[in-house]
């Protein structure tokens, strides 16, 4: 028996004793399946979002920072599949999702060509607390992904985070807005000056979180920043 014969063996054991199922819908995948189902994936609430044109995410942050350009992948709502792709991820140990969604928009933006010549995509960093429990910042794959299709430095340090909050689900707007102030500092091991990076995050909710980290960000000379997320929480009647 070669290696491949005995790779295909083992392959389809633990397909029986642990079946790939969708984290949709929990049906089981098929062969040329990944992670979502054809059902599942093709009912996404993708947003449609560009680096064109303005959308909810731009507005999300006028009047508050300078964010050059900000897109999201998919629609966020609090049921349905794209919370359960974020909560594996983030809860769950389940990286290949971020991988999954950073290669889907990162090959979508490299085909519609709006983002050009990004030198840097920069995640939105845990407190090293928080990293070392939960082992991985959810952001990173993501950030990963986009960054190979956009041909740029994935620097997974170039923000740190200066105190170890309790997560902001559940807090309201004004209180999440104050609590995220002067949470983040630029690393100074790089030299940002003049570059144009790319801060990537899994959802975005009152934009608390990416205004503070782009706030750090703005105070390197002549950086240019653009947002690229997961997914985003449309507005009430939006």
């Amino acid at each position: 028996m070669n290696r491949t014969q005995f790779s295909k063996i083992i392959n389809a054991i633990n397909s029986i004793l642990l079946p790939r199922v969708c984290f949709g819908c929990n049906a089981h995948l098929l062969d040329a399946e990944h992670l979502l189902c054809t059902v599942c994936r093709h009912d996404l609430p993708v947003t449609g979002h560009n680096f064109l044109k303005e959308n909810e995410v731009d507005q999300t942050f006028y009047g508050r920072i300078r964010i050059k350009k900000a897109a999201s992948l998919l629609y966020f709502s609090p049921t349905g599949t794209v919370k359960n792709l974020l909560h594996h991820l983030k809860y769950k140990n389940q990286e290949l999702i971020g991988e999954f969604l950073g290669d889907w928009f990162g090959k979508t933006l490299k085909r519609q060509g709006h983002l050009k010549a990004v030198d840097y995509v920069i995640p939105v960093p845990l407190h090293p607390k928080k990293l070392k429990k939960r082992g991985y910042n959810q952001v990173d794959a993501f950030g990963k992904s986009m960054a190979k299709h956009l041909k740029a430095q994935f620097l997974g340090d170039a923000l740190y985070k200066t105190a170890n909050t309790r997560t902001q689900t559940k807090k309201d707007r004004l209180f999440r807005w104050k609590s995220s102030q002067n949470l983040y500092e630029p690393n100074p091991d790089y030299s940002l000056s003049g570059k144009k990076v790319l801060l990537v995050d899994d959802v975005i909710t009152t934009g608390a979180t990416i205004e503070a980290c782009a706030k750090a960000l703005s105070t390197v000379k002549a950086i240019e920043i653009y947002v690229a997320t997961m997914a985003f929480v449309p507005k009430l009647g939006s």
